[in-house]
């Protein structure tokens, strides 16, 4: 004789009205962002291939588009590099004093105060970057150049305006301070406390106890903030337009007059008197900045990723 399964199928799950208009909405938010971000590659795409054939007249009087892009891209990618590495140590430590060194009512103060940062608009930058910082830095440029002119970075003549692309790197460092330390803020205090008691317990100091427990734990975290720090810092425009004195050339001296511009100031100086082929050439070079962007950012994913699921292992 046979035997049947008589066991009750569990009942199938109820998805109330609430839970399908959040997921329905969140769905159309996110074809939404897709549609947005593949509109504007296109767009750019169209925009900016005639500037293939463009004449030198339309480019400055170079030859071809990439030497025209060249400069720009090497002055956006020095600027940007130099920003991070003075704005991510300083983040990352400013981010664990508000998380495990100073006391409470100090750490929400601070953290109030590195937040409003980042509502501070860029034209203010600017203006701080050149009437303030510029003319108080320009003394420690003339004593690198005297003192390490010998390496290429400090190799002068030293600007005595202060306008050159260290300047404007220490203004982008300033401005993607709060957004690399508002993340590593919030990761580190999600970091589990039995961990950080279990590692005190067996006699490791405070920070041996950060060094083994914390920043492992918000390693991909970490990564994931200063790539979005370096977005920031990519793509700013008004600062390092009003700050940068730029000549368009390539170049590794930090304090000299003579600077490389960068993609996005060079857009915001010249798209206004721009036309003709000018507008194509300039929007090719947006397109040039939106690819770097877009393959930071997929580079800080995959690396986010791989953190994750090596924490999981």
């Amino acid at each position: 004789m046979a035997v049947t399964d008589t066991a009750p199928k569990p009942p199938a799950p109820v998805r109330r009205r609430g839970d399908v208009v959040f997921s329905s909405l969140a769905r159309a938010a996110g074809i939404t962002i897709l549609v947005a971000l593949a509109g504007v590659a296109i767009f750019l795409t169209l925009e900016g291939a005639p500037a293939l054939t463009a004449p030198p007249e339309a480019m400055d009087g170079k030859d071809s588009i990439i030497l025209y892009v060249w400069p720009l891209l090497f002055g956006t990618l020095l600027a940007a590099f130099i920003a991070m590495l003075i704005s991510t140590p300083m983040a990352i430590g400013v981010a664990l004093v508000i998380s495990h060194f100073s006391p409470r009512r100090m750490s929400r103060t601070l953290g109030y105060l590195i937040d409003l940062l980042a509502a501070v608009p860029s034209v203010v930058y600017g203006l701080w970057g050149i009437d303030f910082l510029g003319q108080r830095i320009a003394p420690l440029y003339a004593w690198l150049e005297e003192n390490l002119g010998w390496l290429p970075f400090f190799a002068g003549p030293a600007s005595t305006t202060g306008r050159t692309i260290l300047t404007a790197s220490i203004v982008l460092a300033v401005m993607a301070l709060p957004i690399i330390t508002a993340i590593t803020r919030e990761i580190f205090a999600q970091t589990p406390t039995l961990h950080q008691e279990a590692a005190l317990a067996l006699g490791a100091t405070r920070w041996e106890m950060i060094r083994m427990t914390v920043f492992p734990y918000a390693r991909s975290g970490m990564v994931s903030a200063t790539m979005l720090g370096l977005g920031r810092a990519l793509g700013e425009t008004m600062a390092v337009a009003m700050v940068l004195s730029a000549t368009g050339v390539v170049t590794f001296n930090l304090i000299s007059p003579t600077n490389p511009s960068t993609i996005a100031a060079n857009i915001a100086l010249q798209f206004g008197e721009a036309s003709g082929l000018k507008i194509n050439v300039l929007i090719f070079s947006g397109l040039v900045l939106f690819v770097i962007t877009f393959a930071v950012n997929f580079l800080a994913r995959a690396i986010a990723g791989r953190g994750r699921s090596g924490d999981d292992k």
